[in-house]
């Protein structure tokens, strides 16, 4: 899938990710600013979660219940400095739980990254549009 969309058509490209993607570990590409938060922003309300989504960069995880009691994770590798430190923080439990993985900066663990996946790239455009293009992986 691939498409060009404004931030007002943000809630419909979530719901068509959604729909489009045939597992729940969802890996975010793109350049800094591109807008990987605002469109994970979006998926999670979509998924059910109620709470204020913001970017665990600092956590590495940020944990979301959704209205019907899935868990959703929300990852930010963008300061981890080595995979191993992805390790110490169980990362392949996560990966594995049947819960909603969302990663940013995949590429910073992308040795750990399981074979079953949707890698998702997020490029700009000069007339503010945003490309995305979803890939099911495996």
């Amino acid at each position: 899938m691939i498409k060009n969309y404004t931030l007002e058509q943000l809630p419909k490209i979530a719901e068509e990710v959604l729909k489009f993607s045939k597992n729940k570990i969802l890996l975010f590409y793109g350049d800094m600013g591109v807008g990987k938060t605002t469109l994970i922003k979006e998926i999670v309300k979509k998924l059910g979660v109620l709470d204020t989504v913001s970017s665990p960069t600092f956590s590495l995880v940020n944990e979301y219940h959704t209205l019907k009691n899935e868990k959703v994770y929300h990852f930010d590798f963008y300061r981890i400095e080595e995979e191993e430190e992805a390790m110490d923080m169980g990362i392949e439990e996560y990966f594995y739980s049947n819960n909603w993985c969302l990663v940013e900066w995949p590429n910073k663990v992308e040795n750990l990254l399981p074979l079953n996946s949707v890698i998702i790239k997020i490029t700009t455009s000069k007339k503010q549009l945003r490309t995305i293009e979803v890939i099911n992986n495996g």
